[in-house]
């Protein structure tokens, strides 16, 4: 602590705050039974700090010491201040500012300090009272020490002030070493520590000691409090710069411009999407799209496909093109029921630009037909199919096979051809059948039933469709000459099946096959085709009647 411009410490206030005049009477201190008090031989006409003659005790062993700052006072009987008068001799000399250590080379610094000892004054003497905060002694101290003060390897008088150490203390601290920074009388560089570095003295050898344990503990504590300071802040920067992306994913304005093209293959999450996007540069960032359809809850609706976008476009315009089927790239292809390869193929070649002859040059094993196919006959099912830019004639007739095969599982094809004493292959073969021969779903079963009726009678079928197949031909008229064409495809000349499909049938012409009505219909003639009516009878005179009221729709009678 500092003095008060007249010299005395702040200490010497009463508790109104007034400044108690200082007597040097009140350095006299009773110390009980005999124990060591404090100097009281100091000289009467002291001069004041700063300016009065310091004695110093000569050094033992030469080395080169610093000696505490004394006042006007001796070496005095107390047991450290008269051992070192005795063993070294008083050698005397103008005293400096408080504070500030003199000496002569080879002396120890063993001297006795002044009342009034600036703060952090350390003595190697005896100390008086008035030892400021963080004071230190290497001899006797006395009972005004202030918080934090460091005590020497002398005795400590009662009434010690707070924070004061015991001669236990000071000598336990004297033995760990100079590691925390604690001096004990004798000790060569004692210096003068100021007291306000937080009430921890640190009496080192020579010049630049090190600092005590305390001061280190506090000192690491702040290193250490400040390093946890840094990295928490940077932690923080790092979460920060990790999560805005996904806080506030970057992200286009407007509806962008040019043309882009996007193909989103199945399958595809809103992520796996919103990166194929960002890749093109369609939008600013794969986030800022997952976000845009979570918003609005349509990621269950992007669908496969290749669509034609713009660049620099904002998530939520970009998701309104993937909803809208105009924006798909994609040629799609309707294939009625009813239709022979050769017509499927043809057509799909027209509407999609892909080569007929390479459609006509498939390979078959590669489209994935069912086991008991014996070609792609019956098992191009019919449907409207979306042909993607870069499809190949293998990738069409493959996904035609596929629906075909998803209809056969749906169906329990091969178990409910068993039912009806059918294999898998017959049973398409009849739906064949079923669906060339036309008229309304509504006929379906009962031509199915026509059919098994004649199979179990063992009667040819003659159905006019098989014999056009074999010759390759479209109409309505057969003549009795088509019904002798030679081929396994004429029903007319051959009972039982055809070898195998005569047409690619449809589901309702597959359900038929599977579940044909009841009845003992033996003929069935579309005596109307524009309007499609067909008319049943188990009478052959009904049937030939039939016949006549075609010919005549037809024109032909």
């Amino acid at each position: 602590m500092n003095e008060t411009p007249d010299g005395r410490l702040p200490e010497e206030q009463d508790d109104s705050g007034d400044l108690i005049p200082f007597s040097p009477e009140d350095e006299d201190l009773d110390q009980g039974d005999g124990g060591p008090g404090l100097a009281t031989d100091a000289a009467p006409d002291a001069a004041p700090p700063g300016t009065a003659p310091a004695h110093e005790s000569a050094s033992e062993s030469g080395d080169d010491g610093v000696a505490g700052v004394a006042g006007d006072g001796s070496a005095g009987d107390g047991p450290v201040g008269a051992a070192s008068a005795a063993q070294s001799g008083d050698v005397t000399g103008p005293a400096p500012a408080t504070g500030e250590a003199v000496g002569t080379p080879g002396s120890r610094g063993d001297a006795t300090a002044p009342a009034g000892l600036g703060d952090g004054s350390v003595s190697g003497g005896e100390s008086s009272h008035g030892l400021g905060e963080g004071s230190g002694s290497a001899g006797e101290t006395s009972h005004d020490l202030g918080d934090g003060a460091v005590v020497g390897d002398g005795p400590v008088p009662t009434g010690a002030g707070e924070g004061s150490e015991s001669a236990e203390v000071s000598e336990r601290h004297a033995a760990e070493g100079q590691d925390a920074g604690i001096g004990t009388a004798g000790h060569e560089g004692e210096r003068a520590v100021p007291g306000d570095q937080g009430g921890r003295a640190a009496a080192g050898a020579g010049k630049g000691g090190r600092p005590s344990g305390r001061r280190k503990a506090a000192r690491k504590a702040g290193l250490v409090a400040a390093g946890l300071a840094v990295a928490l802040i940077g932690a923080g920067v790092g979460v920060i710069v990790l999560v805005k992306p996904y806080l506030s994913p970057a992200d286009f304005e407007g509806r962008g411009e040019g043309t882009v093209t996007v193909r989103i293959p199945p399958g595809a999450s809103a992520q796996a999407i919103g990166t194929a996007l960002a890749d093109a540069g369609v939008v600013a960032s794969a986030q800022a799209f997952v976000r845009a359809s979570e918003d609005r809850a349509v990621t269950g609706r992007l669908r496969p496909g290749t669509y034609r976008l713009r660049k620099g476009m904002a998530s939520t315009a970009a998701l309104d093109l993937l909803l809208d089927a105009a924006s798909r790239v994609v040629k799609r292809v309707t294939v009625p029921e009813g239709m022979r390869v050769s017509e499927v193929l043809a057509r799909l070649a027209k509407q999609t630009g892909l080569s007929l002859k390479e459609f006509l040059a498939v390979d078959k094993g590669l489209v994935g037909l069912p086991s008991y196919a014996p070609g792609l006959e019956g098992f191009l099912f019919p449907a409207t199919y979306e042909i993607e830019p870069g499809d190949t004639p293998v990738d069409v007739l493959a996904a035609m096979v596929e629906r075909f095969g998803a209809e056969a599982r749906r169906l329990r094809l091969a178990e409910q051809a068993a039912r009806v004493h059918l294999t898998p292959l017959e049973a398409v073969t009849v739906a064949s059948m079923i669906q060339a021969e036309g008229g309304t779903d509504a006929d379906y079963p009962k031509i199915a039933r026509v059919i098994y009726n004649r199979l179990q009678r063992g009667t040819p079928l003659e159905i006019d469709s098989t014999v056009l197949y074999a010759q390759k031909r479209r109409t309505l008229r057969v003549t009795e000459k088509d019904t002798k064409v030679d081929s396994p495809y004429n029903t007319y000349r051959r009972k039982g099946l055809p070898p195998g499909p005569i047409a690619n049938p449809g589901a309702k012409a597959l359900v038929a096959a599977l579940n044909p009505a009841d009845g003992d219909w033996h003929w069935f003639v579309t005596t109307d085709p524009a309007h499609r009516i067909t008319k049943f009878t188990n009478k052959e005179s009904e049937f030939v009647r039939y016949r006549e009221e075609l010919n005549k729709n037809l024109g032909t009678s």
